[in-house]
Order: structure tokens, then C-alpha cells, then sequence
């Protein structure tokens, strides 16, 4: 007990010392110094009483985390306390590496699979198959474990060794797999190839702002310029993108903007966070036509490259309304090898525009934020005079594409029933006909069809959904009883059939289930190659691209 107290007693101190550095630096009066430094010594004399007189022992750690996750949540979702436990989660975000044996995880009710594996990885080597079903790693059951805990089972220093039994997913037979972990890096630029009509259009899709980024993103560019002598445009693809490093996205900017050229901004409530961001580097290609792609998970860093490329009329941006992030975060030792992430600033892209979304620091009366107001939302000009606002996202200048998949392919995809037929198709099929280029054919879609027969994938259209709401207020407004009937007949009518719902939906079903299963034997890059052939955002981006005159037009200001 003596043992727990003084470790209490250290804790409690250090995050006294900690927090007291951390607030007392922007403390700038008397009342603010007096306001934090009771409100500490309140918080230190409830941890120790819970310590001495709670009827349970207490963990200081887990007790701690919860008060600050709470205090944080006030704040705003990029603002977050990294316990040691977590740092390595973090580094992973900014790196892309990681020890362990290359493969994602999937769970389906109390069972964990390994999932898409990565192309060279240890688990690869090693003669894992996605749809294996993971038993026990290293002894230890994982039945009814989260995904979390088994991938914190799979990750360690790169060299040791781990066993790993499965049920395989070709032969039912189960094993031990002798796995020796490595360094794992996922790529940020998976993928670079040709499209086009003529193979001459650049294709490059960017996942994250890891270190080294733009550094990968160029030699691409370099490789497919020296393979590709007639490359006549470039399309950059962001769309999914959460961005990551802000030096990175002032790198990306550099390929294609001279040096000398402000890119980002950045204001906060210290004048430290006061920075412009110029490209100090050779450019790759200051002249090619570029087409940005975003979509509305396309964030930060992704946005300061979309909106600088739009500010500056540099290219087209294409897809749909980005996310809407315009905070930067920064990070602060807090001792014991745990990190605050914070955030200290707002950027603003070369018009001057702030793109955020969200105004954390306003909310209703349910703790809940609001959009940053209409009056907030400002009117800017991009070089040429073009008019683009803040307040919500970077708009592209060609809106293509859509974000939503059908009720039917939501709840497919939630069961796992394309990873899970998509198993099975590998399991009988050595080699894919078609390569990358693969295609179901009629009599492929109706075994899946058949397959999907005998499964519950039971949904709601969006009919049926606002049905059920009118018949709920319809009960709540004491109607129901005059209209059941009338209700009930239009329920009936626009009930769904779930076969006719496959039939109507087959292409993007087909699309989806293509696509899975073309990942089983060609990784990450035959799944994106294989995407880009019925792809509505980047077939728009060909059309606009290949055409000079679309181009320049959409890039001069509207008399």
C-alpha cells in the first residue's frame, strides 16, 4: 500500500508540474494565475482522498486519462491526451511505420480474421491468407478480443518472433504460423500509374502527409515522366486523404509552384504560431496541367494542397466539397513518455481564406458545435480573380462524384459479406482471370446472388425509414388510428425486396465485390488500379484535363 502511495504521490505531482507549466505560461493576470492554480490544488486533493478513503483500490492512470479525455472534449476532436501506451499509434500517424506482421484485422461477432494483408509483408511471407481465422497468438486466446487488443498482440520490435494458430482459409485446417515481424511502412503513394485514352494523363493517388511524403509523391512523377515520354498532365489524388504533416503539404505544393511562394499561413493565439509557409525548393513541373482530387474526407493537409492549388490557379480541383479542417495541431512532451496534441493555430491558404468547418469554441445549449456562422464566411480571390469562400471546406471548381453507396451495399459491406465471398472465390479460384482487369461475369453475380440467399443482411431504404418517422409522429400526435390504414397500404407498397434491391443496385454491388476480390491477388495496388476503371471522379478529371481550353477557362475569372 506504502508502494501505491508514493506512486500516487509522484503522479499526482507530476501532473501538477505539468499542468501548472502547461497553464501558467498563458496565464496573463493575477485572477487567471489564482483561478488554475486552486482549481489544480482541488484536483490534487480529491485524487489523494480517493486514494486514501474510496472503498475500492483505484488505478491513478485510467483514473487520470478519464479526467482529462473529458476536460479535452470541451475543446475540440483534434486536441488529445497520448498516454505511452498510445505513442506508438501516434508515431505510426506521422511515419506510416510500425512493428509488426503487415495485415489489417476483421472482426465478425466474437471472431478476429486477418484481413488485407500487405504486399512483401512478414504475414505474407509467412502464408497467411486473408480469412484466415486468428485462434490464439503466442498462447494466448483471441477469442472475443477487440481488434485493439489483437493488434496490440501482433505489434513488436522488428525481428521477434510470434506464433500465430489460424483456421485457414483454403483449407479449413488449422496451424501454427511462425511469424517474425518487421518494420512495417504503408506507403503514402500506393499507387502511380497511366490513365487516359492514350496513357498519357499521371495518375498518382496520396493517402497521408507521413514524413517523407513529397519526397515519394516526386519520385513517382519522376518514374512515370521517364517511362511516359508524351505525359501531358498530372492528376493528384486526395480524396480520402486525412492529411497529416503541415511541412509536407508545403513540400507537395513545391512540386508544382515555384519557390519563393506562400502556401499556408498560420494564426494563433501566440505569436509564435504567427508563420508563413513559403515553397523553398526546385519545382518538379510549374507548367503541367494539374487536377486535384478531394471528396469530403479529404482534410488539412489535403486542403491546404487543394486550396493553395486553387488559389494560386495552378489546377482544377474535381470531386466534391472537402472536410473543412483549417486547425493545426501541435504536439507537447508531458513527461513519462506521454505527448499532448493540441491545437495552437488556424491556417489560411494564399487568398487569405480559413477554410474550417466547425466552430468549436460556440455550442448550443446540448454542449453541441455549430458551423461557423454565415456572417463568419468570407469572400476571397484567388490569382486570377476567381471568387472562393471560407467557412467550409475547399468547393471544387468540377463537382463529380458521389459519397454514398446504397442502403443494400451498406449493409453487405457492415456484414462482411464481400470479404467474406470474396474468401471463398480465392479459395476455389488459384488465379484470377482478367488479372486486375478482372470482371464478374453473369454467372459469377448469380452464385453471389445465390450465396447472399441464405444470409441476413436485413436494412432500411430511406423510404422506409421516413415511413417509420410519420408513423411515429403520426402515434405521438394521436392521427395514427385515422391513417393505419392508409399507412399500412403504403408500407406494404414501398417495402423492399431484397433480390429486386440487388438487381437494381448489380453494378455497384458488382463494382464493390470486383474489387475485393481482385485485392486478394494483386494487394493495394491492383484494389486501386482495378477502382479506376469505373471510377465517375477520375474519368471527369481525364475529360476536363485532356482539354486545354476547359482547362483555361475554368481557371479565369467570370466577367
Amino acid at each position: 500500500m506504502t508502494e501505491f502511495k508514493s506512486h500516487t504521490r509522484q503522479f499526482i505531482w507530476g501532473t501538477f508540474t505539468i499542468c501548472c507549466f502547461g497553464l501558467f505560461i498563458q496565464a496573463k493576470t493575477t485572477d487567471s494565475y489564482f483561478e488554475m492554480s486552486k482549481n489544480l490544488e482541488v484536483f490534487a486533493n480529491i485524487f489523494k482522498e480517493l486514494n486514501t478513503y474510496y472503498v475500492d483500490p483505484i488505478e491513478p492512470g485510467k483514473l487520470t486519462k478519464t479526467g482529462i479525455d473529458a476536460m479535452l472534449n470541451d475543446l475540440d476532436p483534434y486536441t488529445n491526451y497520448i498516454t505511452e501506451s498510445d505513442i506508438e499509434d501516434y508515431e505510426f500517424m506521422t511515419t506510416g511505420k510500425y512493428g509488426g506482421i503487415g495485415a489489417a484485422l476483421q472482426k465478425k461477432e466474437k471472431d478476429v480474421y486477418v484481413g488485407e494483408i500487405y504486399e512483401n509483408s512478414p504475414a505474407q511471407k509467412a502464408g497467411l491468407h486473408s480469412g484466415d481465422k486468428i485462434i490464439s497468438i503466442d498462447g494466448k486466446n483471441v477469442y472475443d478480443k477487440t481488434i485493439d487488443d489483437v493488434s496490440l498482440l501482433l505489434k513488436g520490435s522488428s525481428g521477434t518472433k510470434l506464433v500465430i494458430k489460424v483456421k485457414d482459409a483454403f483449407s479449413d485446417v488449422e496451424s501454427d504460423k511462425v511469424v517474425t515481424r518487421g518494420e512495417i511502412e504503408i506507403s503514402s503513394v500506393p499507387y502511380a500509374g497511366m490513365i487516359g485514352a492514350s496513357k498519357d494523363i499521371a495518375y498518382v493517388k496520396l493517402t497521408q502527409f507521413t514524413m517523407n511524403c513529397s519526397k515519394l509523391l516526386r519520385q513517382s512523377l519522376d518514374s512515370l515522366k521517364k517511362n511516359n515520354a508524351g505525359m501531358k498532365s498530372v492528376v493528384l489524388d486526395l480524396r480520402g486523404n486525412p492529411g497529416g504533416l503541415l511541412d509536407e503539404a508545403v513540400e507537395v505544393c513545391n512540386i508544382f509552384i515555384d519557390r519563393g511562394q506562400l502556401v499556408v499561413s498560420t494564426k494563433g493565439k501566440n505569436k509564435e504560431w504567427d508563420k508563413n509557409f513559403n515553397t523553398e525548393g526546385s519545382p518538379w513541373d510549374t507548367q503541367i496541367p494539374v487536377a486535384v482530387l478531394v471528396n469530403g474526407s479529404s482534410a488539412s493537409a489535403s486542403e491546404i494542397v487543394a486550396g493553395t492549388i486553387q488559389d494560386l490557379d495552378r489546377g482544377v480541383v474535381i470531386g466534391t466539397k472537402s472536410y473543412g479542417k483549417g486547425l493545426v495541431q501541435a504536439t507537447r512532451p508531458l513527461g513519462f513518455n506521454a505527448r499532448l496534441k493540441l491545437t495552437t493555430a488556424k491556417y489560411y491558404t494564399p487568398s487569405g481564406r480559413c477554410i474550417q468547418a466547425i466552430d468549436y469554441s460556440h455550442r448550443d445549449e446540448n454542449g453541441n458545435p455549430d458551423k461557423i456562422a454565415d456572417s463568419l464566411i468570407g469572400t476571397f480571390k484567388t490569382k486570377n480573380g476567381r471568387l472562393v469562400k471560407s467557412g467550409g471546406g475547399v468547393t471544387p471548381d468540377v463537382t463529380a462524384g458521389t459519397e454514398k453507396i446504397s442502403a443494400l451495399s451498406g449493409a453487405l459491406y457492415s456484414k462482411n459479406y464481400f470479404f467474406d465471398y470474396a474468401t471463398q472465390y480465392a479459395r476455389s479460384h488459384k488465379t484470377l482471370n482478367g488479372g486486375e482487369n478482372f470482371s464478374l461475369t453473369a454467372a459469377e453475380f448469380a452464385d453471389f446472388s445465390n450465396w447472399l440467399s441464405s444470409k441476413d443482411y436485413s436494412y432500411k431504404t430511406k423510404t422506409e425509414i421516413l415511413l417509420d418517422s410519420l408513423t411515429a409522429a403520426a402515434q405521438q400526435d394521436k392521427l395514427y388510428d385515422a391513417s393505419k390504414t392508409e399507412l399500412a397500404a403504403l408500407k406494404t407498397k414501398v417495402m423492399h425486396d431484397k433480390k429486386q434491391d440487388l438487381l437494381k443496385n448489380k453494378e455497384e454491388v458488382m463494382r464493390i465485390l470486383e474489387n475485393e476480390i481482385v485485392s486478394r491477388y494483386y494487394f493495394q495496388k491492383g484494389r486501386i488500379n482495378q477502382s479506376l476503371r469505373n471510377d465517375e471522379v477520375v474519368s471527369k478529371a481525364v475529360e476536363v484535363i485532356s482539354r486545354p481550353d476547359q482547362v483555361k477557362s475554368l481557371l479565369q475569372a467570370q466577367k
